[in-house]
């Protein structure tokens, strides 16, 4: 089973395959599938059909890039055609839609593999090396609910996550970033996309921008998680949310909840990955909330987080994300402080660039680990516990 793109065989423990023959070339498919089904890889030349395979052919390499796909909804204005959307920063009307990404064979956990981290040069990108969106395809809503579930049914363990990501994240970006976290957790369901209109920038003024248009998105949100839940059989879904992303997400889990608190048995988890939220409110309003609808809720925090801290300015309140001395711990929360972990230089992605975070949330999700039970991890203080990583 592989974990990211590290590879110890090639059929799943129920022996299913987790490779993918398409013409002359092979790739590793991003869950486990049935001998001869169907399954795409992605070369120089786009996505290539093929079907799985019992097992690896002896001396033949996997070049060709796996392909995940990826379900979405998004009120960012549509600047392109319904056969070839594409989506920009403005705000408009809820869409619908499937994008189709490209996982390099040499991927590494935590990577968003690209020619340039800083500058995309367009011409550059080659599928077989990079994390690329290979193409998008606009949905009518109960087109896109009723493939959604289709999916969903078709998968081993009838699952789903939703991730809502937070500031200065393009759309593409977001897309991306969706189908990695899917590929490097092994994700054997469906991944979902809510992609509110950030302007993707790391300016001051897109922050602020930013912190406006997530609030006007509130409202699109919880419709979504309100029609994905009554309009989606699966058993078991995830909700993250990253940064700005959890304003939104905790808003509508609340709402919807003491909407219809019957719906609370499927979900299996709520990811609060670097909250961007006055650590204050959070406490007093969010936290007692969600625990007393019996969320089960983690919540990931770093001192190390750059973005948070120049976050703080513009706020003037510490935020849930913190950590140090300012670390939120509260009842009905299981808090892990990630500020011991290699990040990358602003440290406020850790939770899908890093290889320990990446695991401990695999061990959540894959296994149904609390945190006591992760090995990842070790425990900071009995009271009122909260845990960190073991170094």
């Amino acid at each position: 089973m592989r974990a990211g793109s590290d590879f110890v065989g090639t059929s799943a423990p129920d022996g299913r395959s987790l490779v993918c023959q398409a013409g002359q070339g092979i790739c590793f498919t991003p869950t486990p599938q049935k001998a001869s089904s169907a399954c795409s890889c992605a070369g120089e030349v786009g996505v290539l059909q093929g079907n799985a395979l019992a097992a690896l052919p002896v001396g033949v390499e996997a070049r060709l890039s796996s392909v995940v796909s990826v379900f979405y909804a998004t009120d960012r204005k549509q600047t392109g055609t319904p056969a070839a959307p594409a989506y920009g920063s403005e705000k408009g009307p809820v869409t619908y839609g499937v994008a189709r990404v490209s996982i390099p064979p040499t991927h590494q956990t935590g990577y968003l593999e690209a020619p340039s981290q800083l500058v995309r040069i367009r011409f550059l990108e080659n599928a077989t090396k990079h994390v690329l969106v290979l193409d998008l395809r606009a949905a009518m809503k109960d087109a896109f609910f009723r493939e959604l579930d289709a999916r969903v049914r078709s998968g081993a363990r009838s699952e789903a996550f939703i991730f809502v990501h937070g500031f200065n994240m393009g759309f593409d970006d977001a897309v991306r970033r969706t189908a990695q976290i899917a590929f490097d957790l092994g994700f054997e369901g469906t991944p979902v996309l809510y992609s509110w209109p950030s302007e993707g920038s790391p300016t001051p003024f897109s922050y602020t921008h930013d912190a406006e248009t997530v609030e006007w998105s509130k409202a699109y949100l919880k419709d979504f998680l309100k029609d994905f839940m009554s309009r989606n059989s699966a058993r078991n879904v995830y909700l993250i949310a990253h940064s700005m992303g959890n304003r939104p997400m905790t808003n509508a889990v609340l709402q919807l909840l003491n909407e219809q608190p019957q719906m609370r048995a499927r979900i299996k988890e709520l990811i609060l990955a670097a909250p961007d939220i006055s650590a204050e409110i959070f406490k007093r309003d969010i936290a007692p909330g969600l625990a007393r609808l019996g969320a089960p809720v983690t919540l990931y925090a770093s001192a190390a987080d750059k973005a948070l801290l120049l976050s703080k300015i513009p706020n003037g309140m510490a935020r849930a994300g913190d950590a140090g001395s300012g670390l939120v711990v509260v009842p009905g929360i299981e808090t892990v402080d990630a500020s011991n972990v290699d990040t990358s230089f602003l440290a406020h992605s850790y939770f899908a660039d890093t290889r320990e975070v990446m695991t401990d949330i695999q061990s959540l999700i894959g296994q149904g680990l609390r945190a006591a039970q992760r090995p990842g991890l070790r425990q900071i203080s009995s009271s009122q516990p909260y845990w960190e990583f073991r170094r």
